[in-house]
């Protein structure tokens, strides 16, 4: 696809400059051949961490990084993972999300001591001024989840997978599921799974190319980019993978079950893997081992309990 993208050793390479930075997040069998992989647990709140870090270390041993610092443009999450990333090596981090980011979410931010610019109302608009903001400083762009170096980081996840025969990922942008089948497709599969209201990858492996779609889901502060990223694209054609769609509704009911019968608090976006379980989309064959990657925790416990409490009447 003339898309140059991580391979198995470039995660390795990944792990080994980020580990002393990054937790190696537990996985537990909730129920016979049902893993969670519990990245919710990970500094920021998420996976994005592990791609912040790569990215900014890479380009330190490249003598990339200046004193302007990094610049990102994000829904929150990978923000969020910048800016701890930044504040942990000592570099300035200036982060753009659109003006209706989740207020749980900017004020971690600015607690991490980022400078918080909120513009337009989706992360293809807070992207655009990144742009510019990183062409008038020269600051190192950090992608939320196009970039060979966060995808590798992402794909840090994978390695730290129990023996499995298949893995459900949230996708978005696809960094992390393009980085996961990066590490491990070879012998496991891999499944993205996508809000309806936000499919990337599922309208780009339609479409045979990466295209933009029609953001509007309950999980698109932190699964809301527009189009899927190219080497994430050019990964899951290489693998074969596929893409599962799941309505917001499922979404909503599988965040509530994560709460109910495990006492997990997750955001949309990381309840979105399960819902393809909870909802039937994805059914594993007799004997299967599946894992879910429960990627992310940043949300406002407020809205779970509102949304739990609409459920039982």
């Amino acid at each position: 696809m003339g898309v140059d993208f991580p391979n198995r050793q470039d995660i390795e390479d990944a792990a080994a400059r980020i580990g002393a930075h990054v937790r190696r997040t537990p996985s537990y069998e909730v129920a016979p051949g049902l893993w969670f992989k519990l990245e919710l647990l990970q500094h920021s709140g998420s996976f994005k961490a592990r791609g912040a870090f790569n990215r900014i270390l890479s380009a330190r041993e490249a003598g990339e990084l200046t004193d302007a610092g990094v610049v990102v443009a994000s829904g929150g999450n990978a923000g969020l993972g910048v800016a701890y990333a930044a504040a942990t090596l000592g570099v300035p981090a200036e982060v753009f999300v659109p003006v209706n980011a989740p207020a749980t979410k900017v004020a971690k931010l600015r607690e991490l001591g980022a400078v918080v610019h909120q513009h337009g109302r989706e992360y293809a608009e807070a992207y655009a001024a990144s742009t510019i903001r990183v062409a008038e400083t020269g600051a190192l762009f950090v992608h939320a989840y196009d970039q060979p170096e966060i995808v590798a980081g992402q794909g840090t996840v994978g390695l730290e997978l129990p023996d499995v025969d298949t893995v459900l990922v949230a996708t978005g942008g696809g960094g992390l599921v393009g980085g996961v089948v990066a590490a491990i497709g070879d012998r496991i599969t891999v499944v993205a799974v996508e809000p309806a209201g936000a499919p990337t990858l599922h309208a780009a492996l339609t479409a045979g190319k990466p295209v933009d779609v029609v953001v509007d889901s309950v999980a698109g502060d932190s699964l809301g980019a527009r189009r899927i990223g190219t080497i994430p694209f050019a990964l899951a054609v290489h693998h074969g993978m596929r893409s599962l769609l799941v309505p917001d509704e499922a979404i909503v009911e599988a965040r509530r079950r994560l709460w109910d019968q495990y006492r997990i608090v997750v955001e949309h976006g990381a309840a979105t893997a399960f819902a393809a379980l909870d909802a039937g989309v994805y059914v594993p064959a007799a004997g299967e081992r599946v894992a879910v990657v429960l990627c992310g925790a940043n949300t406002d416990p407020a809205t779970l309990h509102a949304e739990t409490a609409h459920a039982t009447g």
